[in-house]
């Protein structure tokens, strides 16, 4: 095991017998904790009662967090014609077709977001393989595949979260930076747990939220009362 720093060190003491805390005293917590030469990231971890291995308990959707996230989005777009000429005004980095779908395959993907039109997915489909693993795969329960273009990178841009539950029921997601004030963290928090919360599915049995916490980039985390995060305080 590594050596552990004086800085993290530091941290885990500050964070020792603080458990299932108010949002806005985590917040604090984290942000009087996060000492590194850049800006952190603000990062949320939710223990969900679900098995997504089962298709009537998979959890996923979008979020556009109200303060945003702090963090550039590059977005690419499948489309042609008209549809590339607003991508292109709505501010996407890249957009293309057949000549993008070849870029991907040979290993070259400079964006966070992918957008298709549903005339693409033909071409899109083929790298399903490259772009599934790193959940960049165009979806339309998530609005990435869609004709309006223009919101779908304007809503990518503007501080929308994607977020869906991994094999142990887990989502997770970067909602903010540690240089922002703390009560727009708050904020941003509850706005992604009440997301969260409202993509309950149908088959999800017993408890739903289980846990929930957050953390810096680079620091430890800390639980958060579950009435706190939901506003049932």
């Amino acid at each position: 095991m590594g050596k552990i720093g004086k800085r993290l060190k530091a941290a885990r003491a500050a964070f020792a017998d603080k458990e299932n805390v108010s949002v806005e005293e985590a917040v604090e917590l984290i942000k009087a904790n996060s000492n590194t030469k850049f800006d952190e990231s603000i990062e949320i971890a939710m223990n969900l009662g679900v098995d997504p291995r089962h298709a009537d308990q998979m959890v996923r959707g979008t979020v556009t967090l109200p303060n945003g996230t702090g963090k550039s989005v590059r977005v690419a777009v499948f489309a042609r014609g008209p549809k590339a000429d607003e991508a292109k005004a709505a501010g996407a980095d890249i957009v293309g077709a057949e000549d993008l779908m070849e870029t991907v395959q040979g290993g070259t993907i400079e964006f966070d977001r992918c957008i298709a039109t549903p005339d693409m997915m033909p071409i899109v489909g083929r790298l399903g393989k490259v772009l599934g693993p790193r959940n960049l795969m165009p979806n339309p329960k998530v609005g990435t595949v869609t004709m309006d273009v223009k919101e779908a990178v304007e809503a990518a841009k503007g501080g929308q979260v994607q977020f869906k539950a991994e094999k142990a029921g887990v989502v997770h997601a970067g909602i903010g930076k540690a240089s922002f004030d703390a009560a727009k963290l708050a904020e941003n928090v509850r706005a992604f747990v009440d997301a969260v919360n409202k993509a309950k599915p149908s088959g999800a049995k017993g408890a739903y939220l289980q846990k929930i916490s957050l953390s810096s980039t680079m620091g430890p985390g800390v639980s958060v009362a579950l009435d706190s995060a939901t506003g049932n305080a």
